[in-house]
């Protein structure tokens, strides 16, 4: 293990780690030996430079992953890095299943590291689609036209919630469903909410929703 400072946030979270826990482990180790520093983000370790985050850990039922921040950046020359789904523009994973498939990599995840750090000293950034380049589905359009105050509550809200709105609605096949959707979320909307944020205020994550209102009796 590298000397860099360990962040107890992380420590803590390894300790209640009920899968992947050597996983994440050796993804900590190596992760610090490429010189970063901890922290602790989105209930996640997470390894920056500078203050700029290059490389998260996180965890799936399936499998567990190294989390690039801008991995769309990299070159990639492996072929292993992952897009998680269709709307995520910047990160890419490399996904493990098990130790052994962590370690026999060791050398390759360290390189890719590296080559992250780099892109984050030059300062490069991604450029992300902006909303206007999203096409907003028919139906969302004309409840908009229909109630002004709908309208000008969406367009207060900043970019990144717009989007998240705007791809839920879109990812429905069926116009019924869409219109469902909208329905759903007009009030939060409304209130000036984005799609996953917190609507209870129990939340330790503010704003973003952590689930705290499924305790609400």
């Amino acid at each position: 293990m590298s000397k860099s400072i360990l962040n107890p946030k992380v420590d803590e979270f390894l300790k209640g780690a009920k899968s992947w826990k050597e996983e994440f482990e050796q993804l900590r180790r190596i992760a610090l030996d490429c010189g970063l520093t901890e922290d602790f983000k989105w209930m996640h370790p997470c390894y920056t430079l500078n203050g700029k985050n290059v490389v998260l850990i996180h965890g799936f039922k399936e499998y567990c992953a190294l989390l690039f921040h801008k991995g769309v950046l990299l070159k990639d020359e492996k072929k292993i890095l992952i897009q998680q789904t269709e709307n995520v523009q910047s990160a890419r994973q490399i996904r493990f299943t098990n130790v052994q498939d962590i370690l026999d990599r060791e050398s390759t995840l360290k390189a890719y590291i590296h080559e992250a750090i780099e892109v984050e000293k030059s300062g490069i950034t991604v450029q992300l689609k902006k909303t206007a380049d999203y096409s907003i589905p028919v139906e969302f359009q004309n409840k908009m036209e229909d109630i002004i105050e709908l309208k000008e509550a969406f367009e207060a809200l900043t970019p990144g919630r717009q989007k998240a709105y705007i791809r839920y609605f879109a990812e429905a096949k069926q116009s019924k469903t869409r219109e469902s959707r909208i329905e759903k979320y007009m009030d939060q909307i409304l209130d000036g909410k984005g799609l996953n944020d917190c609507t209870c205020g129990l939340s330790k994550r503010m704003p973003n929703c952590d689930g705290s209102h499924k305790s609400i009796r």
